[in-house]
């Protein structure tokens, strides 16, 4: 890809467990600094249960490979314009990047 391909910031998040007084919850942190990506929307669809609407949106990220971003995985998410997106996987593409495969709720 090129640089100029890489038009979108993302932020990625981690869970960690804090104690709130009575119990340890679980929240979600931000891990890193904001990263450049691609994003390419793959599918959406609407899917209707019980009179509940939810509308799903699936794009890939690509970014750069790096210790940090080789260092993630699915139980991470990241955040794009709005939306948060829970990574479904991730793979090397060419030499020096990672194709980020998320699905975010684009209803909410």
């Amino acid at each position: 890809m090129k640089s100029g391909d890489f038009n979108r910031r993302i932020r990625f998040q981690r869970a960690s467990l804090v104690d709130d007084g009575l119990q340890s919850v679980e929240i979600w942190v931000d891990h890193g600094t904001p990263k450049w990506a691609a994003r390419k929307d793959v599918s959406d669809a609407e899917r209707a249960a019980a009179g509940w609407i939810e509308a799903t949106v699936v794009s890939r990220f690509t970014v750069r490979s790096s210790e940090f971003t080789r260092g993630l995985t699915a139980k991470d998410r990241l955040t794009c314009s709005g939306l948060t997106f829970d990574i479904q996987g991730i793979k090397e593409v060419g030499r020096s990047g990672l194709e980020i495969t998320a699905t975010a709720r684009a209803d909410t």
